[in-house]
């Protein structure tokens, strides 16, 4: 009987976690011109976003700390994606292609809690034309993963994804 009201009680925690936890929102989107007649990219600068987990291990009566550092830097990830899709990154603009070069700018822009302790955060994207400066596309998408390196990695993903699907 103690084994039967034990499963029954993990099932309703399991299923109690699953309600709490809702859906990432869908990315918002702004698309005012076509980003395919621009060929080059100017991204601009960011900083790596750092995580570090602890994890404690108990083995009889010792105990021991292993730490787990990931990293991610929005430029280059914004950068291999744009690769990918055929854009040539500049290190500078240059005047004689400034018709055809766009500026990428990258921000946090929001955190979302999601119940029991969790939270997504928000990345936004702007596509801006160097020769106007007017915004070609822009793009707003949350991320939820197991550090804030994996959260930010995957909101600038679905946000590119969403733009340029």
């Amino acid at each position: 009987m103690k084994i039967f009201i034990r499963i029954i009680a993990i099932i309703i925690v399991f299923q109690s976690c699953k309600i709490l936890k809702p859906a990432l929102l869908p990315p918002t989107v702004k698309v005012n011109a076509l980003i395919t007649d621009y060929k080059y990219v100017l991204i601009s600068n960011s900083s790596d976003k750092n995580s570090n987990t602890n994890i404690l291990y108990k083995s009889g009566n010792n105990i021991s700390n292993t730490s787990i550092s990931q990293n991610a830097n929005p430029k280059d990830i914004i950068s291999g994606f744009l690769l990918k899709k055929g854009f040539i990154i500049l290190p500078e603009t240059k005047d004689n292609l400034l018709d055809k070069t766009l500026i990428v700018n990258y921000g946090e822009s929001g955190k979302r809690m999601t119940g029991l302790g969790g939270y997504t955060l928000e990345a936004t994207i702007s596509f801006v034309s160097a020769k106007s400066f007017n915004v070609v596309a822009s793009c707003s998408a949350e991320g939820q993963g197991s550090s804030e390196s994996d959260d930010i990695r995957l909101a600038i993903t679905r946000c590119l994804n969403a733009i340029f699907q």
